[in-house]
């Protein structure tokens, strides 16, 4: 990293003009202050991280300022995940604000003064642990708003309910986690939020920028799994019993069919991919049984069912006119991101604010996936992209997130404070 960017410091604007809120005398010297802290917060985050559901140091971190702050808090919701509220002086909505805070088991490998050296055991390997996503950075810029919009509290219409998230990369082997336990142990019912918004940065995009899509923006996230049973036999007469191998490879090219053949992708677009496949244990041994295991991209739910309809349908019939026998299971991730259209064409002039008109992109669809999406299913949300990528670094050649090498350019901080600090302020003004 340049020394230019390690000593870079945010000018923040005047977030309140248009708002319909008043900024106090105190909040310049407010916004003036939380730069330096945001960078610092992230840095020790991204220094010390911690797997999902394990984020024991970061939620104690955070816990700790938002009391500070004067925020009603609670804390070891679904594990480690924390909820503060802080209620304005003024009758308005709830507005939800989300940062994840769970880091990869990636050993990290870029030059950073403060790079990760953690290391773990991660499913009996030992692994190194590392922000490779840029979760720290989205735990710093929350805790840079909730800074600024408590300073703020007499002039809020409504309230503001943070939520620090574990375990969004997903739950350790046998656990739950993330956003669908953090719903199922009632935040929402218990603080009932009218919106909900959130950001996460990404190197696809140049430090700074905004990008976002209006209605499914972030694919579904399923797995599934298909057990090939057959009867062994030597490999020099596969006659006299059932090759599962054989079978496996022809259901293989089935279920990849199913979207080319089964799916109306004129709505929208699907992948199924296999991502191992094993079985038996030397040349001339046709095996008894034949593992398979794949993934599954999606953006209409209602083709999410269909497909995990065909991949039962389509494998175990095969194997059948094999002779063989198929088992499948189907494991439901994350659902489809979608952002409510209404809201997104509403707030985007707060995302021209924060960053500029010229620096606010329309995104393609992606096929990763967000856990926000459990969110978005029960109020209106809104989840846009925040570019890390240093200016001047193409960003199609940037580490991507996941990346050993992933690297979140400082300088972008400002723009995603910002972009927190004037959806709600928007957001409330407008409701009022």
């Amino acid at each position: 990293m340049k020394k230019s960017i390690l000593a870079s410091t945010m000018t923040f604007g005047l977030l309140v003009s248009g708002s319909g809120h008043a900024a106090p005398a105190q909040t310049a010297d407010l916004l003036k202050s939380v730069e330096s802290k945001v960078i610092e917060w992230r840095r020790d985050f991204h220094q010390n991280p911690e797997l999902g559901n394990r984020e024991t140091r970061t939620a104690k971190i955070v816990a700790a300022h938002l009391k500070n702050l004067g925020m009603e808090v609670e804390t070891n919701i679904a594990y480690t995940g924390v909820v503060a509220m802080l209620k304005g002086a003024k009758p308005g909505p709830t507005v939800m604000l989300r940062a994840d805070m769970d880091a990869l088991p990636v050993t990290e490998k870029t030059d950073l003064p403060f790079k990760s050296t953690k290391t773990t055991n991660y499913r009996g390997v030992d692994v190194g642990v590392m922000h490779a996503c840029g979760h720290d950075t989205h735990v710093a810029m929350l805790m840079g708003t909730a800074e600024v919009l408590a300073g703020m509290k007499a002039q809020l219409h409504g309230n503001v309910m943070f939520v620090f998230q574990p375990a969004e990369e997903g739950a350790p082997k046998g656990e739950e986690g993330g956003a669908e336990l953090m719903l199922k142990q009632g935040i929402f019912e218990r603080h009932q939020p009218d919106v909900a918004f959130g950001l996460h940065i990404t190197s696809k995009l140049p430090a700074g920028t905004i990008g976002y899509r209006s209605g499914p923006a972030m694919a579904s996230a399923d797995s599934f799994e298909i057990a090939v049973h057959g009867e062994q036999t030597h490999g020099s007469t596969p006659w006299n019993g059932v090759d599962p191998i054989a079978a496996a490879a022809q259901i293989v090219s089935g279920v990849n069919h199913i979207i080319s053949r089964h799916i109306d992708i004129t709505k929208e677009p699907a992948i199924v991919s296999f991502g191992k496949i094993s079985g038996g244990v030397r040349s001339n041994i046709v095996p008894e049984k034949v593992e398979m295991v794949g993934t599954i991209r999606n953006f209409d739910m209602n083709n999410r069912q269909q497909i995990f309809d065909k991949i039962k349908t389509t494998a175990t019939h095969i194997a059948a006119a094999s002779g063989a026998k198929a088992e499948v299971e189907i494991f439901k991730g994350y659902p489809v991101t979608v952002n409510n259209p209404e809201l997104t064409a509403q707030m985007l002039p707060s995302l021209e604010k924060a960053a500029g008109q010229d620096k606010v992109l329309m995104m393609p669809k992606i096929t990763g996936a967000e856990d926000f999406s459990f969110y978005a299913q029960e109020v209106p949300g809104l989840f846009v992209f925040l570019g890390g990528t240093p200016l001047g670094q193409d960003p199609k050649q940037a580490p991507s997130n996941h990346s050993p090498y992933f690297f979140a350019d400082e300088s972008a901080f400002k723009t995603g404070t910002e972009t927190l600090i004037r959806l709600t302020l928007d957001y409330m003004a407008q409701a009022k």
